[in-house]
């Protein structure tokens, strides 16, 4: 009879595909070690078919218009702080790619965001990243700022996508069709998958700027305006990367 450490190694080392027939055989064994050590991997099964169907709600737009063929989603990271970039990602995923726990970035903790995107680079069929700076967004708006990091984002993507699937926005100058979803990135997998790019990429920016300039605090609020950040401003005045026309009502008109 095999122990239950042996067991318990067995279940771990299981490929999916076996881990049924495993859990079948040892709900027969009497021991309560073995019972528990079951009804813990019944849990984790129960758990990954949730998720499944939770992706599987997620794929309703890429099933949608899959007639059109290479579906790409954007989104963006960055249109509120007070400094830093603006960054779109675009994502196109082949059919049936499986990206378990994939979600709107926000609802992911920074941990699984950089797992997710690792992710992500290695099963997409192509993802593209647009980044548009603080002064050109203090130029042209965030709103017109954040439709050029899009335009790049797709740009970059090295093949021509058939339709964007994107998160609320409908993007001006560009040939693509394309479907703005309300709240896309908790709805559509590809819009999903460029958010985490989208925010992985700028928080990592953010990281490279706290570095330079580790008084503001980039690293912990990422540009955003809490309450740190805003006494940070006022205390040593803007950064070279704070977004000018962001800071009137906080620190008055900035030259």
């Amino acid at each position: 009879m095999k122990s239950i450490a042996d067991i318990s190694r067995e279940l771990e080392l299981a490929e999916e595909a076996e881990l049924a027939g495993l859990l079948e055989l040892y709900e027969k064994d009497e021991r309560s070690g073995v019972a528990r050590l079951v009804g813990r991997y019944r849990k984790k099964q129960e758990k990954l078919k949730k998720e499944r169907e939770r992706l599987a709600r997620m794929r309703v737009y890429e099933e949608k218009y899959g007639y059109a063929g290479l579906i790409c989603g954007v989104d963006e990271a960055g249109r509120g702080p007070l400094a830093g970039p603006v960054v779109a990602g675009a994502v196109i995923l082949p059919p049936g790619c499986e990206i378990l726990y994939l979600n709107d970035s926000k609802q992911l903790s920074a941990q699984k965001r950089e797992s997710l995107y690792d992710e992500i680079y290695q099963k997409a069929a192509a993802v593209g990243v647009g980044i548009v700076g603080h002064e050109r967004i203090d130029e042209i708006n965030i709103l017109q700022a954040t439709y050029e990091a899009m335009r790049k984002a797709v740009a970059s993507l090295g093949v021509v996508p058939q339709i964007l699937l994107n998160d609320a926005v409908t993007i001006p100058d560009i040939a693509i069709p394309q479907v703005p979803i309300i709240k896309g990135d908790a709805k559509s997998l590809s819009i999903a998958a460029a958010s985490v790019v989208a925010k992985v990429t700028r928080d990592r920016i953010m990281c490279e700027y706290d570095r330079e300039m580790p008084q503001y605090g980039f690293a912990a609020h990422k540009g955003y305006g809490s309450a740190a950040h805003i006494e940070a401003i006022r205390k040593y005045g803007p950064s070279p990367i704070h977004r000018r026309s962001f800071l009137k009502n906080i620190v008055g008109q900035v030259p």
